[in-house]
């Protein structure tokens, strides 16, 4: 079951128990030998070697994800723009990504996993398409309405493509959120809303209860979270979001090693360990995975991890 009519929908799924997202998609590309120090980072891949994200795709279904997460993260009308990509074909490369994961999981269902699996649709930060670290800060400089204005049209495209949910990821600051809030209504879609956060705030120093509010009586959302955070921030911000909005709550964090956004590169070491999945569900957490240098080997183990308890 593997198309955008799967039964049942990742929204019951959520009500009925745990749902295991995917990892890093930089982390598995650059794993099969792919640079990805380009300023679209894994969005160039779209264009030139689709094959190699529904690879990365079908690793995490095959490793235990239910969920693949689309490689249209830093995929913009405005960054292809800069790489001369039209309009047009921004367009199509945005559909293209929904595509490739559908693809994937139709693979995986060819090789035997016969378990739900869905699609998610990337929406990255406005920070994103800058290229320069400003997803992990916010505070652009821009209204509720630019920013609304910015994410809308990428949306509908990505509506279009038929994905099961938008993850709306990796936002750093409550504007955006309320931004991505209204640009998602009316789409058909159903969505998750993820903050990257610093403790109990957004890294636009936000308190989360205030920022996880803004999506409590938004009817399209079906989860609430956090994600490319440390590890350490996932228990106490499941519980904020769990108290404060009543919905399922998505957490995806990172390995723990942090971003050096100048060279382009991680640092520091992991502390990213699947026994701690348990404590974020008993904390609210229903859709569980990794981020950045969260690999298919992790997925395993948090698959295994929830099983066992």
């Amino acid at each position: 079951m593997t198309s955008s009519n799967t039964s049942p929908s990742l929204a019951d799924a959520l009500a009925a128990g745990t749902v295991v997202l995917d990892g890093g998609m930089s982390n598995q590309l650059e794993s099969a030998g792919h640079d990805l120090s380009d300023e679209l980072w894994s969005a160039r891949l779209l264009a030139e070697r689709p094959d190699a994200v529904t690879e990365a795709h079908l690793a995490y279904f095959l490793a235990g994800a239910d969920v693949a997460i689309t490689a249209s993260y830093q995929a913009t009308f405005e960054g292809f723009a800069r790489r001369g990509i039209g309009h047009d074909e921004a367009a199509r490369l945005l559909a293209r990504s929904v595509d490739l994961a559908r693809t994937a999981a139709r693979r995986a269902g060819d090789a035997g996993v016969a378990r739900p699996l869905w699609v998610a649709a990337s929406v990255g930060p406005y920070g994103a398409m800058l290229a320069d670290g400003a997803e992990y800060r916010g505070r652009y400089g821009l209204s509720v309405d630019e920013l609304e204005r910015f994410h809308r049209p990428r949306m509908e495209v990505l509506a279009g493509a038929g994905p099961d949910v938008f993850a709306l990821e990796t936002v750093p600051d409550a504007d955006e959120g309320a931004a991505l809030l209204r640009a998602v209504r009316g789409l058909g879609v159903p969505a998750w809303l993820s903050y990257t956060v610093d403790g109990t705030h957004t890294r636009a120093g936000q308190p989360l209860e205030e920022a996880f509010a803004l999506a409590a009586e938004v009817d399209e959302v079906i989860a609430v979270g956090v994600n490319c955070c440390a590890p350490q921030d996932v228990e106490p911000a499941t519980e904020i979001a769990a108290r404060v909005t009543g919905k399922p709550v998505v957490v995806y964090p990172n390995s723990g090693e942090a971003w050096d956004a100048e060279a382009r590169a991680w640092t520091g070491r992991s502390r990213f360990a699947a026994e701690q999945v348990k404590a974020w569900r008993d904390a609210g957490a229903r859709l569980i995975g990794g981020c950045c240098r969260v690999g298919p080997e992790a997925i395993t183990s948090i698959r295994q991890a929830l099983a066992s308890a």
